[in-house]
């Protein structure tokens, strides 16, 4: 069944690569006028799967003269690939076009998870249909290329080969009291998936927190169609919209609802910090300290921290400074030993002075849901080992 899709799939980019040649020599030839052929950016808006929580983007081309589609979509990867998800948190995806001429396949996926598909048609000229044909073709022979969420993703691939296919200078209009950061976009698109936005909130680091430009809000397709509907091209110094006409080919349906697991990130933190105040109470009361409970948050907290560690070297652009490993260090793995044998060591005044910087550090970083009731809990333990005879 795959072979048979890859061949069909082969096939179809042939048939279009062969459509277009010929289109485009009729053009030359002014046998076929390129008035028939319709290019639109289709934006998808997000249903409930981690992987579309932000929508999606693809390219339309329509043959008014035959009715055939093809759909460019820069969006497609391989989860069966070996190594998918290391390569994945490491930045290392490949990411590829796929072109298929089924739209009403492509309508029904997205009709089907009650996500709404929208076309913005492009005002363009002859002379720039063939060039974007012949750009989109180029890129199916190589299709393959490095995938980065912010910076070139299925947003910003379609809207540069269209930028490049121009005879003239697109403007977009400013947003006015819009300056988020790319974490407050992400939280935009997580707000009813809270474990979603801590994992994210968690790998990322403070230069998430920086405010974006307009270019780089583009990454996200919603913003990317509200730029389109209010820009503008000029050429030879007449000044038109870019988007001639809008089409809603998917409305907006009833999204099936997924239960996600009934506390919040900071529900469980908040537990993890009252059972640290019980547990605070009974040593104090016993007069003893419970170094299970130690070994237990230096355990969870450092292998947490090896993971940001990695990110440290991951291709991500905003994963390299991340001040949650502050608190979540991996350095407390070297002290384990000492602690479950009750020797004196240094590693509470060690993050003591790791608590502190955690909470200046959270001037220019916003942390996932519930790190400072993490903090807490250690700060706990730093005043019972302070204390303690």
């Amino acid at each position: 069944m795959k072979r048979f899709e890859n061949i069909f799939r082969t096939l179809s980019l042939l048939v279009f690569v062969f459509a277009a040649s010929l289109s485009s020599h009729a053009q030359d030839n002014s046998k076929t006028p390129m008035d028939s052929i319709e290019i639109g950016l289709l934006t998808c808006s997000p249903h409930n799967e981690v992987y579309s929580l932000y929508g999606h983007t693809a390219l339309h081309y329509h043959d008014l003269r035959t009715d055939r589609h093809w759909v460019f979509n820069y969006g497609v990867f391989d989860f069966r690939k070996p190594h998918f998800v290391w390569r994945f948190v490491m930045g290392k995806t490949d990411y590829m076009l796929e072109c298929t001429s089924s739209f009403t396949r492509w309508c029904d996926y997205y009709r089907k998870w009650g996500s709404s598909v929208k076309e913005q048609i492009l005002d363009l000229i002859p002379e720039e249909k063939i060039q974007l044909e012949k750009a989109l073709g180029d890129n199916l022979k190589n299709p393959v290329y490095r995938y980065n969420f912010f910076y070139d993703n299925c947003s910003t691939r379609p809207r540069n080969i269209i930028e490049k296919s121009l005879n003239g200078t697109v403007s977009y209009a400013e947003r006015k009291d819009y300056e988020p950061t790319f974490r407050q976009m992400i939280h935009q698109c997580t707000e009813e998936h809270p474990w979603a936005a801590f994992g994210n909130d968690l790998l990322l680091g403070v230069k998430a927190d920086i405010k974006t430009t307009h270019r780089e809000q583009q990454f996200l397709p919603m913003n990317l169609e509200w730029d389109f509907d209010h820009a503008s091209v000029e050429r030879q110094g007449v000044s038109r919209p870019l988007v001639l006409r809008h089409i809603v080919h998917v409305p907006q349906g009833n999204q099936p609802v997924e239960k996600e697991f009934p506390l919040s990130p900071f529900a469980c933190t908040l537990i993890l910090l009252g059972l640290s105040l019980l547990i605070m109470a009974y040593e104090l009361h016993k007069g003893k300290t419970l170094v299970w409970w130690d070994v237990l948050l230096m355990l969870l907290t450092s292998l947490a921290g090896c993971i940001l560690v990695l990110m440290i070297f991951s291709e991500h652009p905003a994963t390299s400074i991340n001040f949650q490993l502050l608190i979540l260090n991996p350095l407390a793995l070297l002290f384990i030993p000492a602690v479950i044998r009750r020797k004196k060591t240094r590693w509470f005044h060690i993050m003591l002075g790791c608590i502190i910087a955690f909470f200046i550090a959270g001037i220019w970083q916003d942390y996932a849901e519930g790190m400072e009731c993490v903090a807490l809990c250690l700060l706990l333990r730093f005043w019972i080992h302070r204390h303690d005879k």
